[in-house]
Formats: structure tokens, sequence, C-alpha cells
């Protein structure tokens, strides 16, 4: 089942998408704005990371991104899917600048909120990104309703220097308040 937005559709990861994940892990003016860990990526690591993906797996969920004039833009997913207590972590990556402006990312972001939300039934997503990451930091705030819950000092170590990590969150109460003022599924 391939979960539909506005504009986006969250589809398996599938290895014909290789080269293109492969080339975007391997690209550092992505990879310095994103949390987790940059090592130079071989096709090979590529490839063994997509064929190790269990899509039946009930914890965490990676989807490719795809969308109708430029297929593959990027990955998003759901993970540390916590069913107790009906809560999960987000992420997400836009690849090509060229695929940034189009309304991509803000589908993206809505359209896991919805399924988390109304389909999977979990009440909260969590997230985080650099505080160099501006740009991350007001989009999720400002274009998807989420609230900073804090920040942590001195989190991430980029070109010699340490950045906090914000710690951003948004529950089903406010995802539901905020699609009702910008009336976002109509």
């Amino acid at each position: 089942m391939n979960i539909r937005g506005k504009v986006v559709t969250l589809r398996a990861i599938e290895v014909s998408d290789i080269d293109q994940l492969n080339r975007w892990a391997n690209a550092p003016e992505l990879w310095e704005k994103l949390g987790g860990w940059h090592f130079p990526y071989s096709r090979q690591s590529t490839e063994q990371w997509v064929r190790g993906i269990n899509n039946n797996d009930m914890k965490n969920q990676v989807y490719a991104i795809d969308t109708e004039e430029q297929g593959l833009v990027g990955t998003a997913n759901l993970v540390n899917i916590d069913w107790k207590n009906k809560n999960a972590f987000h992420g997400m990556m836009l690849g090509d600048k060229e695929s940034r402006g189009k309304g991509y990312a803000q589908d993206t972001v809505m359209t896991i909120m919805r399924y988390a939300f109304e389909e999977l039934g979990l009440n909260r997503l969590d997230g985080d990104m650099i505080s160099s990451n501006a740009l991350s930091v007001n989009f999720y705030t400002k274009r998807c309703g989420w609230e900073i819950e804090g920040t942590k000092k001195d989190w991430f170590y980029r070109k010699g220097q340490y950045f906090d990590k914000v710690v951003v969150g948004i529950t089903r109460a406010r995802y539901e308040e905020f699609c009702s003022s910008i009336n976002y599924w109509g």
C-alpha cells in the first residue's frame, strides 16, 4: 500500500533507487544539515542498506518520497514506533535542491502525520534537528504545526564546532488543530 498525499506518494524503497540514494548519501552539503554519522558510502553499502529494509518491521518504517514530476525526491521515516505509548520518531530528507520549494516537504510531513495519527492510531511524533539548520526548525514549527520542546546543548559536531539539538514534537490533538487552522486536507 502506498501512502498518498496531495503531491507526494510515500512508497517502499526499491533496488532501482540505489544509485540516487547513494549519490545523496555522499553529498556533504546535504548531510551537514542532518543528524547521524557521515561516512563515505559505497554503492554496495547503500545496496545492502536497501536490501536490509524490512517492510514488515513494526517498529521502523522507511519510505521513498515520490512525485509525478520528479520521481524520487527524498526519504522519510517513522522509527522507534512505540505501540504501547503510541509515539514514534520522524525524520525526512529531500535530496536535490531542485526538489525544494515545491511543497513536497510540507506534503510529506502532513501525509506522515495523517498516516501516523489517523491510520496507525499514534498519539505523538517526535523529531530533532541541528540548530544551524534554521530552515528546518522554522519549517516544522511554522509550516507543519510542530512545537519546540527543548534543546540539547552542544549535541552535534560539524566543521570544528558544536551545535545544539533542537527537539520538536507534535501530538494528534495539535495536528488536528493545525490542519483545521490551515484547512490542509480540505
